[in-house]
């Protein structure tokens, strides 16, 4: 079930904020836990039935765990290390059979001629997100970093919180552990809860979709009709997609988190405006770059060892990185390009450029992220190899056409307030004028709700152009 689907915004939450506000809070808060975790089951069970139990057993070998580690943390610590290490090889092994078994089996059979079939498994949707949530977990009830949960109802609701479960933000347990058991509903973070969530909601079926649908048409083109401008517009249009369809989804789920009484991390921070690779991902998906560099990176070393090891680490958390994306040598390919421009950029790039103006910067990150975007969106890497060599006009292709002409016009509108969204300029609007319009703003942001509402409403009646590119993850 998509946050942007009609079934969702005007069935689903509508029913469950209903049951969920006329629910008694109880001791910590457990009568709601338990309506947002009987609703998040049935969330997920709509789009994956098949894997209701992995989730639950997910949820109940994590619980488990934790309570055993917690127990001899202190008194027997080489069984709490022994069960940590159980649990990080559980919760990675069933990612590691659902997502990359016939990755590793179509690359045997590649290596050695073999004819192994390929499982019958289907990805189980957000199994990425949260078997990342469930390991930070464990590991922190481990560290002492957090305290453990004993109520399983209120886990369950944490692992399953149907608003991050399937898309992130990764929302770690001990950033939320205290408003799990002690949150309270206030009726101006629900309001801001859904200012919130139309923003995301606008991002994903007003500018996503639409701008989605000029890369399926660049991308469906047979190679030889390609034009260098249009294999640049393609791939742009698909850097604007993927950043508004993902963070357009990261704010829907912090807006709906809000609405229930949550604070969850924010996950993009406008990106395309920053001026080096290091300040991209700074910015870009900053829940999942926080938990590799507090669970991988640091615990490898991070910077703080011999430059061998800190490019062995940078190698590791970056090859992890793409892999995580999936199962494709596109994906490893994208994590260690992006790793070898952050080794190059901490060793001397970064310096020099601070030389140059900022419009250089600019360019310079612009231009290498959406070559990176071509790794990332095309599968397949001998046509990924044909279309970046059309980018750059090798093998004499044509420079522009008419194709090109009449979708850059078509598209001219869209991608001009694609230009404007991308850049931080409503907020540094909104911060010139709230001191002195501050209330006439907030009022003002009512019925703007409501437009964005009734459009998108409007778009999803009469369209049916409505992927969600991480659903894949």
């Amino acid at each position: 079930m998509l946050f942007s689907s009609l079934l969702f915004l005007f069935c689903f939450l509508p029913i469950t904020l209903f049951l969920y506000f006329i629910m008694p809070r109880g001791k910590k808060n457990v009568w709601k836990n338990t309506v947002l975790f009987v609703v998040s089951i049935i969330f997920y069970a709509w789009g994956e039935p098949t894997y209701i139990l992995l989730m639950l057993f997910t949820i109940l070998h994590n619980y488990i765990f934790a309570l055993f580690i917690d127990k001899y943390r202190q008194t027997k610590p080489h069984i709490a290390k022994t069960l940590i290490i159980v649990s990080v090889i559980l919760n990675l092994g069933c990612l590691g059979f659902f997502k990359y078994s016939n990755f590793f089996i179509d690359n045997i059979n590649n290596i050695f001629g073999l004819g192994i079939k390929f499982l019958e498994v289907v990805l189980p949707i957000g199994i990425s997100f949260y078997t990342f949530q469930t390991m930070s977990y464990t590991i922190d009830v481990y560290r002492g970093a957090t305290s453990v949960q004993r109520n399983l109802i209120s886990f369950g609701a944490y692992v399953t919180l149907f608003p991050q479960l399937i898309a992130g933000p990764i929302v770690q347990y001990k950033t939320i552990a205290e408003q799990l058991d002690n949150r309270t509903d206030e009726m101006k973070t629900f309001g801001d809860g859904i200012k919130i969530f139309s923003v995301g909601l606008a991002k994903k079926v007003l500018l996503a979709n639409n701008i989605g649908a000029l890369w399926t048409t660049v991308s469906e083109l047979p190679q030889s009709e390609l034009t260098v401008m249009t294999a640049w517009l393609g791939i742009i249009a698909f850097a604007f997609q993927i950043y508004f369809d993902f963070s357009g989804y990261s704010d829907m789920a912090i807006g709906l988190g809000r609405m229930f009484g949550f604070e969850f991390c924010m996950n993009f921070n406008y990106p395309y405006i920053s001026q080096s690779a290091t300040e991209f991902w700074r910015r870009w998906h900053m829940s999942l770059g926080a938990w590799f560099r507090e669970y991988l990176y640091i615990p490898l070393g991070g910077n703080r060892v011999a430059k061998w090891k800190f490019f062995r680490n940078i190698f590791i958390v970056w090859f992890c990185t793409g892999f995580w994306h999936g199962a494709g040598w596109n994906f490893i390919i994208w994590g260690l390009y992006f790793g070898v421009l952050l080794v190059i950029e901490k060793q001397f790039l970064l310096k020099w450029m601070e030389k140059i103006p900022r419009v250089f910067r600019h360019i310079y990150l612009l231009v290498i992220v959406l070559i990176s975007w071509v790794f990332f969106a095309i599968e397949d890497m001998s046509v990924c190899g044909k279309y970046l060599a059309t980018m750059f006009g090798f093998g004499g292709v044509p420079f522009a056409d008419e194709r090109f002409v009449y979708l850059l016009l078509t598209n001219a509108v869209i991608l001009v307030v694609l230009i404007f969204a991308a850049m931080p300029t409503l907020p540094y609007i909104k911060n010139k004028l709230m001191p002195k319009y501050g209330k006439a703003l907030e009022i003002a942001a009512i019925p703007a709700s409501l437009v964005i509402w009734f459009l998108v409403t409007a778009s999803l009646v009469s369209g049916s152009f409505n992927p969600f590119l991480y659903f894949r993850f």
